[in-house]
């Protein structure tokens, strides 16, 4: 579901950089009512969803700061923390990434509002937004990830002494 809902938003983003159709034509002739621009924000949601829960998924069954079969126990927060931050670097680079070509390609259309559903942001208000979201979501990963392979560190090192000392 992640990855398709990826595809889709992409696929709405090429639309809107590159022209051809308007956004606010259909998506799909045969659901009419269904905006393109409307389908990349269903799509962005969706994926946004699907990505973390996946994330999460993964993060709960590997582990990670496993370090010689024993896994290091933290909570199910700790996960979830990461696992949306994880989502909203991939998401919030993909952000960037569109809206930086959109300029390229007609630049008045930053100061014009992101989308029909919201008035706020404009489309430069929501590139700095993201960087910003890249910023600190990467920042976040980063530390749990170090944490994780530090505590685990930690704990082989407590469990060798114990060993050691029996």
């Amino acid at each position: 579901m992640g990855y398709t809902s990826v595809l889709c938003w992409a696929s709405t983003c090429l639309v809107a950089i590159f022209g051809g159709a308007p956004l606010a034509s259909p998506y799909w002739p045969v659901l009419p009512w269904l905006r393109t621009d409307t389908t990349g924000v269903i799509a962005f949601a969706l994926a946004a969803v699907s990505l973390t829960v996946s994330s999460y998924l993964r993060l709960r069954r590997t582990r990670p700061g496993v370090s010689a079969g024993r896994p290091v126990s933290r909570h199910a927060w700790v996960h979830a923390v990461q696992a949306i931050a994880e989502t909203a670097a991939i998401l919030a680079t993909g952000v960037v990434i569109y809206l930086s070509l959109n300029v390229v390609t007609h630049s008045e259309t930053l100061r014009l509002q992101l989308t029909h559903l919201w008035p706020w942001p404009s489309e430069g208000t929501a590139r700095v937004i993201a960087l910003g979201i890249c910023v600190a979501s990467v920042s976040v990963t980063r530390y749990l990830r170090a944490r994780a392979s530090s505590t685990a560190s930690d704990e082989a090192r407590v469990n060798d002494r114990v060993g050691t000392a029996a």
